[in-house]
Parts: C-alpha cells; structure tokens; sequence
C-alpha cells in the first residue's frame, strides 16, 4: 500500500467536579485537573496499551540492526525517514449520536484486482460489527487512490475505520475494509480472531493497514503537538519489510523484502542523540523526543520511509506549515542514528501476492 496519513480534530473534555474546599487552592486544583484531563484526550487506546508505553531503558538492540540500517540507507530516492502531511492519508472526523448512519457496502474486484491480489474471492472484507457507520455528511476521503477515513465517537468510545472509501453518485458509501473497535482499548488486533490464511492479505478480512493493526495507531495529532508533547509509539512505513515476517503488535504483514524489517518492530531514534545538531522547528523536536522515548512502529509498507502525521485539510484553521516539514526536518537524520529493539516471537506468515504479483 502507499504512504497514508491521518486528519484529527481532538475536543477538550469537560470534567465535572465535586469540591469541599474553597478559595485559590480550590481554583488551583480545578485548573491543574482540567489540564490533565485535557492531556488524556491527545492519545488513543488505554494507558497500557502497546502504542502508550515507552521504550524500556534497558530493551535490548535487535542484533540484525546493523544490516537493517544498511539496506536503508540502500532507498532509492536517497531520502532518509521522512514526513507525510499532504497526501495519503487518513482523515479523522469526530462523530456523535447526532451524525447520520450509513450503510457502507463491499467493494468487489474486478478480474484486473483478482490477477494484482492473487486471489479468487469476489470483494475485500469488513470486520465484525462494521455495519452502519456515522459519516459527517462534509466529510471526505484521503483524495489520493488509498482514500482511508477514521472516525470516532468519544462519548461512545467507538472508532471506525476504512480503505478505498468512496461514494457514488446515488450518495451510496463502499470500502475496500471496514474495521469497528474501542477508542479505550488495547489497539491490537488478534490474529486468529481475524481469520487470514497464510499468503492472504489482511485487507480480505476488515484491517485497513497492512500489518493488521487500527489506522489510527501510532498518529502524529496536530493538537497533541500543539500542546507540546506526543506521549505514544509513532506509526511509520518502509520500503524493505521483511517478506511473511511479522511481531506484536501487527496481525500480519504484507512485506515483501527477504531479511527486511518485519512489520510491528519499534525502532528508535538514540536517546542520546543532540537534537540541537539539526535545524528543527519546535513541533519537529516534538516529535523526535517522542521518537526517542516511545519509538516508531512499522505498520505498512511504502515507496520510501515514512512517518505519519495528521492530514489537516479537513480542519480549517489548522497547518503543519513552518511547523512539520515532509522533507527537511527529520530527514537530516541519519538512518544511523536509529536501531531496532529486539525481535522477539516473531510469526513467519503473511501477504505472499509480491511473489506473484508486483506490488508496484
């Protein structure tokens, strides 16, 4: 698949108070408790969700590293990881009770698509639950050819998600996958509770990312940088994913690279690293100390090395410009400066159509 990003609009959530004391100190801790209510919102899943934990400070270096940097550093473009906040993305739109529901049917391959995904089934998969969705009635799909959409419902704690969402001229919805889950879960999906076969892939049995886990995993949110910190696991692609190699937190993965990187690794950016060497804007330093702390995780791949961030043209008022650049800011990062935590369980299946079928 090609290099997605997300659009996310974050909303403040209220906190009610039962308070016995009065006067500043009173007013103090209100203020104190609204911003670490506020805080809690800029990141999804439960706090002890993968994509919520840090890096251990002892987690041990995965001994191939070495040899992954080299075939990095091999990318053809010559870019080292890189940004994506202009195009293929996931939009994200907030949802409530009040937001229209709708059916949102298969979409069924042609004879070209069977040949290009190395199969005989009619139509890619929705998840269980996917049935009638709530879809603003402004909202839109990543206008580039993955066209993802996301969309969640706070209150509910509920997030839907999508890959080749489009609408027909009747106003009638279709996507490729459609997946349900909680917004306060743990973020992963099971593997043999979606079903695949080996050499299948994913996309047949509801995940829209490759690796098997939720779009919105591993997001840079435009609000949670703009209050100064990413407290998660970053989602990042590559190139050179290792072929039917995956470990926790993907489901599967739909690499094609004979001793790449298998998809779910965390790689991390040296903690010890001087920033400071690097012309970076606030919001790029952001994101680096998030790097550092918490690490990238391979989701999918891509025609290069890309980190994602949240898609803003469904936001008016909001711009990544002067603030994430694509390429120019952590682009001047070495691919040395980074190294893969140890592999461990790692599951020999996947996505096999790269044998049969190039992928681009």
């Amino acid at each position: 698949m090609n290099i997605k990003i997300l659009s996310i609009s974050i909303l403040a959530t209220s906190l009610c108070f039962s308070c016995h004391n009065t006067g500043n100190r009173n007013v103090e801790s209100k203020e104190k408790m609204t911003t670490r209510s506020a805080n809690t919102t800029l990141r999804f899943f439960s706090d002890s969700s993968f994509w919520n934990l840090p890096i251990p400070e002892n987690a041990e270096t995965d001994p191939r590293t070495p040899g992954w940097i080299k075939l990095l550093e091999t990318e053809p473009s010559g870019l080292n990881f890189k940004l994506n906040t202009e195009n293929w993305t996931i939009p994200v739109y907030e949802v409530d009770q009040s937001t229209p529901l709708s059916k949102v049917g298969l979409l069924y391959l042609t004879a070209e698509d069977k040949v290009h995904w190395h199969t005989t089934k009619e139509h890619f998969g929705h998840g269980k639950g996917f049935d009638s969705v709530p879809i603003p009635q402004t909202a839109s799909p990543d206008p580039q050819s993955d066209s993802h959409m996301a969309l969640i419902d706070r209150n509910k704690n509920l997030v839907w998600d999508m890959w080749a969402l489009s609408k027909d001229t009747s106003g009638n919805w279709r996507s490729a996958t459609g997946m349900k889950y909680r917004l306060d879960g743990s973020g992963v999906f099971n593997t043999d509770e979606l079903g695949m076969k080996d050499g299948e892939s994913v996309h047949f049995y509801g995940p829209s990312r490759a690796a098997g886990v939720p779009a919105i995993a591993g997001l840079i949110l435009y609000d949670e940088v703009k209050e100064g910190e990413i407290r998660h696991k970053i989602a990042a692609a590559s190139r050179f994913c290792a072929y039917k190699e995956f470990v926790y937190p993907a489901a599967w993965t739909d690499g094609f690279t004979e001793g790449g990187i298998p998809e779910g690794s965390t790689i991390q950016l040296d903690p010890k690293l001087d920033l400071s060497k690097f012309s970076l804007t606030r919001e790029e330093i952001i994101m680096c100390k998030a790097l550092q702390k918490y690490g990238m995780v391979l989701v999918d791949i891509a025609q290069g090395q890309a980190i994602y961030a949240e898609g803003l043209w469904g936001h008016p008022g909001k711009l990544w410009k002067d603030k994430l650049r694509e390429i120019g800011g952590i682009s001047q990062i070495p691919y040395s400066n980074y190294r893969v935590i140890k592999v461990t369980g790692a599951v020999h299946k996947g996505d096999g159509r790269s044998k049969f079928q190039s992928v681009w």
